[in-house]
């Protein structure tokens, strides 16, 4: 096995900063014509890129607090995911800036008429930008520290890192809870501006979940193939990480339609004017599609157990399902802020520039130290997983065997 750092290639890390850079100029010529155009990109950008480093995040500290031993061959994953978090909130901080004045309730007038007074001081401009610094702060804090154990223990073996990190992730997951779901509610539920859902936040973690799930699965994948985790990362934990997709695939299913079932019964329209318009026109298909690509399809298809335990077919499905991902936002952002389906040079420059800072920050954040954690007394178990014999066929009732069954 390979220990040693896997480092990404210079022409690489030139391409992909390159494709930043085009990203950023194709959104500024998108900014000339339509700066509503222009900052909606950006925020849905910067918005994916912070919720997969969160989820890298998320991933670790269930890892920790569930001592799961299946996942830990796996962690620089998500450790280098959630390295992203300060690079990722500073890009959403920035958007949040440039985007604060343009939140209804800052407007005042019409569109602001009726509102609750705590709403209209909630999102005043600077107290949006000072919370939103708030929650970047306290993630990126966390992920620092648990990243920072994990990547000492390389070298120290020290099983009480382990320890150290448990309790940090129990404190993640308690902090993570109230900021993301108010981060939710401050930039996205607030495009809406007579418009409120009680599930939001847990919408959005599953949105998150899923998202994250299927970069780390592309991941690996395309490490396992370039060599670095060939003999670590095995189907037996591509499996697992399939079964995870599925779950949550499911699970954002099921938030959808508790969501939309109870605002079209209800029928009150206050309720109902976030889905009427995106179920009307040009929007229609795209809600259809949203819901196809998200759980139809992935279900479907990752039914069966070989195809959990196939590259191919995962690969595929990891990539539609951050197509899905990227349609969700799409739909929760452009109705509110554009108000009509478009495409053009800043809705691509906005794609662009997600997908490259994000694999040039998880190519040197993952550089940064050897691809498997030295030092986690649960490193064994992970990397027995493909390693197990088949399991023996068990004889019907009623059938009398001597002998092994053979299959």
């Amino acid at each position: 096995m390979n220990h040693q750092r896997w480092t990404m290639s210079p022409q690489v890390g030139r391409n992909l900063a390159a494709g930043a850079a085009c990203g950023l100029l194709l959104i500024a010529l998108g900014a000339a014509t339509s700066w509503e155009r222009a900052t909606s990109g950006l925020l849905i950008a910067a918005y994916f890129l912070l919720t997969v480093s969160l989820g890298g995040l998320l991933l670790m500290a269930l890892e920790y607090v569930t001592g799961a031993g299946w996942s830990v061959a796996l962690r620089r994953v998500p450790e280098a995911l959630a390295w992203l978090l300060w690079l990722a909130g500073l890009l959403m901080l920035g958007v949040v800036a440039l985007r604060a004045e343009s939140y209804a309730w800052s407007l005042g007038g019409d569109r602001a008429a009726g509102t609750f007074w705590f709403k209209q001081l909630w999102l005043q401009p600077s107290w949006l930008v000072a919370r939103a610094g708030l929650y970047v702060f306290l993630w990126g804090c966390l992920a620092l520290a648990m990243v920072g154990n994990s990547r000492r223990q390389d070298a120290s073996r020290d099983a009480g890192l382990t320890q150290r990190n448990r309790r940090l992730a129990a404190l993640t997951l308690v902090v993570f809870a109230p900021t993301f779901t108010l981060a939710a509610c401050d930039w996205m539920m607030a495009l809406e501006p007579m418009w409120f859902s009680t599930v939001w936040g847990v919408y959005h973690f599953a949105g998150l979940m899923m998202a994250a799930l299927a970069v780390v699965i592309l991941l690996c994948l395309y490490l396992r193939r370039a060599g670095p985790l060939q003999g670590i990362f095995h189907d037996d934990h591509l499996h697992d990480l399939g079964q995870l997709l599925i779950g949550f695939s499911c699970f954002w299913m099921y938030l959808w339609f508790s969501q939309y079932m109870l605002i079209w019964y209800a029928h009150i329209p206050e309720e109902t004017s976030y889905f009427v318009p995106r179920m009307q026109g040009a929007w229609q298909p795209l809600i259809l599609a949203n819901l196809a690509i998200n759980w139809v399809i992935p279900f479907l298809v990752l039914l069966p157990r070989a195809s959990k335990r196939s590259g191919v077919t995962m690969a595929r499905v990891a990539t539609l399902v951050l197509v899905g991902r990227w349609l969700d936002l799409y739909l929760m952002v452009y109705p509110s802020t554009v108000g009509h389906v478009v495409a053009g040079p800043a809705e691509l420059g906005a794609v662009l520039l997600a997908g490259s800072l994000l694999l040039l920050g998880f190519f040197w954040s993952v550089s940064r130290a050897p691809l498997v954690p030295l030092g986690d007394p649960l490193l064994e178990e992970s990397l027995g997983r493909g390693s197990h014999p088949p399991p023996r066929a068990v004889a019907p009732r009623g059938v009398l065997t001597h002998g092994p069954l053979r299959t």
